[in-house]
């Protein structure tokens, strides 16, 4: 069990960034097994291997050193962190989950590790990584041989960024409610319609949108995946949003005026089955998107310990009152059994596992895990008290940020729809 090992006392030598290349050098080269995962009375089971240990003590080391004493400023300016991004692309860490053929070392539990220990000290560092790897999957997928190699090599080295844009005014959730339209023409295709909250889009190489296909006459053909140039003439991105929480990364609305695009941009099938595809890879990345919310969960647990035992009244450290020692446990106990539901669906993912065995497993686990987050977290500022709301103290970031996990890439109400369908079957209409 882990409390609070960023204060635990444990030391380490100061973090050397050639040191940090060295060390990435050497995973991208040697590591060929990465999770230990078998078979126990027909479950699922894993351990973090040595070198998922290694990734972790590196991460930890750079998030502490090098990353922490940003968290706040980048949080409070809501400027991109360009200075992380080449720190991150500097250590080869977006190559993380990418199979070796594209430049990467196949494991999505070594991104869990990642994502969650930036988390813990800043949340849109970690960001940087997860949206780097939202469209990563989608493109593993349903892409072809030749857009995978146009685009995986470079979104692995992070000399390309990628965006995902799903989400319409009218339609979040309900993703078949989309109106954006991609009409075929004798060339290609032609986008018309409007999106809103497209993470990463106005810094973004390319974006991965989400369009109704049509014939050239209009008749309805399905849902695509677009891959969209940044520069595509027809695309206006707007003005990014002013957000309560994730504020370093931007998310912006697109317009999509008679954009056209080649018939090469599609992702997979013509229709519904190339959408299909690419949205169960999607569901592969949710365990990193979850992941998330363990780092925000366990740092305001490294936040909380530390003022509680620092801070007195009526002559004793709050930590010595019972009241606060059983919130601590609560916190802690939830947090690992987040933590745990996380790296075991990692696991699967990279053991494989795929579809029906999947989908209720990643939806559990991104539900479970930002509900956690937001309690740890509401927990926390209660514990600082009056400090909580203050913002000399970080704890009021991370209950912002908590609050996003619950609602971006698939709310918590939709993860628990996918559960219940699961065990129950659809609902009856």
């Amino acid at each position: 069990m882990r409390v609070d090992p960023l204060t635990a006392g444990r030391s380490s030598p100061p973090f050397d960034l050639d040191r940090g290349g060295m060390l990435n050098s050497h995973f991208r080269t040697t590591f060929t097994y990465w999770t230990h995962i078998g078979v126990d009375g027909g479950l699922l089971t894993y351990e973090l291997s040595d070198d998922h240990k290694s990734i972790q003590d590196l991460v930890r080391r750079v998030a502490r050193e090098k990353v922490a004493a940003r968290a706040d400023e980048i949080d409070r300016t809501a400027e991109y962190p360009q200075d992380m991004f080449e720190l991150l692309r500097g250590l080869g860490l977006f190559a993380l989950p990418f199979p070796p053929e594209y430049g990467g070392t196949g494991s999505t539990l070594a991104a869990c590790v990642a994502v969650e220990e930036f988390g813990r000290v800043c949340y849109n560092t970690g960001y940087l990584l997860v949206v780097q790897w939202t469209p990563f999957g989608a493109i593993l997928a349903g892409g072809t041989e030749a857009q995978k190699q146009r685009l995986l090599p470079g979104l692995a080295s992070g000399e390309l960024r990628g965006a995902l844009s799903l989400t319409e005014p009218q339609s979040g959730s309900d993703v078949s409610g989309i109106k954006t339209t991609a009409r075929r023409t004798a060339d290609g295709y032609v986008l018309n319609g409007a999106k809103i909250w497209a993470t990463n889009s106005d810094i973004a190489d390319f974006i991965l949108v989400a369009a109704k296909t049509q014939d050239p006459q209009g008749a309805a053909l399905g849902i695509n995946l677009f891959i969209v140039d940044r520069d595509t003439q027809g695309l206006t991105v707007g003005r990014k949003e002013d957000k309560m929480g994730a504020r370093g990364i931007p998310s912006c609305p697109l317009f999509f005026d008679n954009a056209v695009i080649s018939a090469e941009s599609r992702l997979g099938p013509e229709g519904g089955e190339g959408f299909k595809v690419a949205m169960e890879a999607l569901n592969t990345s949710r365990p990193i998107v979850a992941a998330r919310a363990v780092g925000i969960a366990q740092g305001a647990i490294d936040h909380t310990v530390k003022y509680i035992q620092e801070r007195r009244a009526f002559g004793h450290a709050i930590s010595d009152f019972q009241g606060a020692r059983w919130m601590i446990a609560d916190m802690v106990t939830q947090t690992e059994a987040a933590r745990q539901l996380v790296y075991r669906t990692a696991a699967m993912v990279d053991a494989g596992v795929t579809g029906k065995a999947l989908a209720p497993m990643a939806a559990m686990a991104k539900c479970f895990a930002s509900d956690v987050a937001m309690k740890v977290a509401t927990d926390a500022v209660q514990l600082f008290g009056a400090a909580g709301v203050s913002a000399e103290y970080p704890i009021n970031r991370y209950f912002r940020d908590a609050k996003v996990v619950q609602i971006i890439e698939g709310t918590n109400q939709i993860q628990r729809n996918i559960i219940a369908g699961s065990v129950l079957g659809k609902a009856a209409k």
